[in-house]
């Protein structure tokens, strides 16, 4: 199961001591047993997806953190899976950062990249989801096709936050 999914975490946990190019090709090398030639190339074309490859030589430190969401991204890609998990990948960004990691998720889905994403990034979640599952407290309160839950939620709790939301726009 673990060689068909990928996990981006909202804290990047990109190692400090290792180049943009070593924190992707690592997993590479040392879990998939990939040479590394051909680790490097995998490498270079996932952080190239994600608009990092011009980076190939900087540590984390010299980094935003929308970009080191970036090449978290891009280690995650790099490994090939059917899906991709996101914590929260925006959770750690300041506010003008968050639109670049936004950018280059809706480019994945838009590629059909199957990714289950943990946000409060509601306006991501509505142009971008094809369903959604809205928790409160640990326990799923409604579940379905992501324009139904937008335009028509059936429970009240969803009713209620979806309002929150709206008000939340004026």
């Amino acid at each position: 199961m673990r060689k068909k999914t990928a996990f981006v975490f909202q804290n990047y946990n990109l190692f400090l001591n290792k180049t943009v190019l070593q924190n992707v090709t690592l997993g590479l090398t040392v879990g998939a047993k990939m040479k590394k030639q051909d680790a490097k190339e995998v490498a270079v074309k996932a952080l190239r997806h994600v608009g990092m490859a011009e980076r190939l030589d900087s540590y984390p430190s010299q980094l935003s953190g929308g970009q080191q969401q970036r090449v978290a991204i891009a280690r995650a890609l790099a490994s090939s899976p059917e899906i991709i998990y996101f914590d929260e990948p925006t959770s750690a960004l300041d506010p003008e950062l968050i639109g670049e990691v936004l950018s280059v998720m809706r480019q994945l889905a838009e590629e059909g990249m199957t990714m289950l994403v943990v946000t409060h990034e509601m306006e991501f979640a509505r142009n971008v989801s094809s369903k959604v599952l809205f928790m409160e407290g640990g326990y799923v309160i409604e579940h379905g096709n992501s324009r139904e839950f937008f335009e028509n939620p059936k429970e009240e709790r969803s009713r209620a936050f979806i309002q929150t939301i709206l008000d939340s726009r004026k």
